[in-house]
């Protein structure tokens, strides 16, 4: 038990309510670009202060990509910069700086389920930006609703909602007396979509353990027991960050499959998540954001 506690990630967004008024105001009067110069500086300090959150990307270099030691301290610094990237591009969206690109080839799949009576699920990942995905793109034709940690900092919740409630989507909170079950239960009755992170466990220790880039790892199962629940398919989407101003979206669905049993269905759909997660860290792999020891 401990050792699974000590592989959960209990992290919020970094800074004081202060700063994170404060960057907003910022990137209000200038481009976010600017801040990007000072991540440069800025990143070797947060790797020195969060010492845990740096060895965990650390050893996912130089355990599931087998580079050497020097290779991956390069490579966990560069991954610390594009973390902080995307962090400063969500604030430059709440203060109104919109000014990026989305290429979006699998659109098609996202639009042919709208067109649906029944939901469906959204799986996400911390991989990329996937919650820049819903500050910039709009659609009216069925409600989203977006499961988050809540703990989380009230400024950036506050933030965050405005946002997206412009946009059709409802923020819902996973909150520790899960009464965010209700929410979602109702959502996809009324043929909503729910999107949820489903590469982290929140509020459930009901997990599978999946072969994941030369390792084991517990993957959560609830989307996909919601998914056989309500006989609805799971999108899995990532948002990568491919240029300052350009971001690419990745979409692949996951059907119900015909095992006989739920639970044959549940873990292979768990698995069909594990895989499509990994071959997308392996295209990107800068833009792994776990920072903890996601392997066994």
């Amino acid at each position: 038990m401990a050792e699974k506690k000590a592989r959960q990630w209990k992290g919020t967004t970094g800074g004081y309510t202060f700063g994170q008024r404060a960057m907003k105001v910022i990137f209000s009067l200038m481009d976010v670009r600017f801040g990007y110069v000072i991540l440069w500086f800025a990143v070797p300090f947060y790797m020195l202060k969060n010492h845990r959150e740096y060895l965990a990307i650390y050893h996912y270099f130089r355990r599931q990509h087998g580079y050497p030691a020097l290779k991956s301290f390069y490579k966990t610094y560069v991954n610390h910069l594009l973390f902080g990237q995307m962090m400063m591009d969500r604030f430059a969206v709440y203060a109104g700086q919109n000014k990026f690109n989305i290429e979006n080839p699998d659109n098609e799949i996202f639009m042919n389920r709208l067109e649906t009576l029944n939901g469906c699920i959204l799986a996400g990942s911390h991989i990329g930006n996937p919650e820049l995905c819903g500050y910039l793109l709009k659609q009216d034709k069925k409600r989203i609703n977006g499961m988050i940690f809540g703990g989380e900092k009230k400024e950036v919740q506050k933030n965050r909602t405005n946002v997206l409630e412009d946009n059709n989507i409802r923020v819902i909170p996973v909150l520790e007396d899960m009464s965010h079950i209700f929410l979602i239960n109702d959502a996809l009755s009324n043929g909503e979509i729910v999107t949820m992170p489903c590469d982290r466990t929140f509020g459930s220790d009901k997990s599978l353990e999946c072969d994941f880039l030369n390792g084991k790892a517990d993957f959560p199962i609830g989307a996909f027991v919601l998914a056989v629940q309500y006989q609805v398919p799971v999108l899995v989407i990532f948002m990568l960050k491919i240029t300052t101003r350009l971001y690419r979206i990745h979409m692949t669905q996951i059907d119900l499959p015909k095992q006989t049993t739920k639970r044959e269905q549940i873990n292979s759909m768990t698995r069909d998540y594990a895989k499509i997660l990994e071959d997308i860290v392996k295209k990107y792999p800068l833009q792994w954001f776990n920072f903890y020891e996601f392997w066994k």
